[in-house]
C-alpha cells in the first residue's frame, strides 16, 4: 500500500521521488520509521517537494526521513 501511494502522488517530480525511494527502503524501515513515512505521505506534493529539494525547511519531525529520501533520490550528499 505504502509503494503505490509513493508511486501515485499528485506530482510526477513527487511518483519519481519517492516512489524509488519506497521501493529501496520500504523494507529496511522499522514500524516507527514506517508510521512517519506513512505521515509523509499525507502531506501536499507541492511542500513535500520544497522540503525534500531542501527549498524549504519542513517540519523537524520529518527532518530525518527527508534528507533519507534526498539523499536517494541524489538531491542531497551523504
Amino acid at each position: 500500500m505504502l509503494r503505490m501511494r509513493s508511486w501515485r502522488r499528485g506530482t510526477k517530480e513527487m511518483d519519481l521521488i519517492l516512489g524509488p525511494f519506497a521501493d529501496r527502503e520500504i523494507t529496511q524501515l522499522d514500524a516507527g520509521d514506517l508510521d512517519l513515512y506513512e505521515r509523509l505521505l499525507t502531506e501536499n506534493d507541492q511542500d513535500l517537494y520544497l522540503w525534500v529539494t531542501g527549498a524549504s525547511e519542513g517540519p523537524p519531525e520529518y527532518a530525518a526521513m527527508l534528507a533519507r529520501i534526498a539523499r536517494g533520490a541524489g538531491l542531497r550528499a551523504g
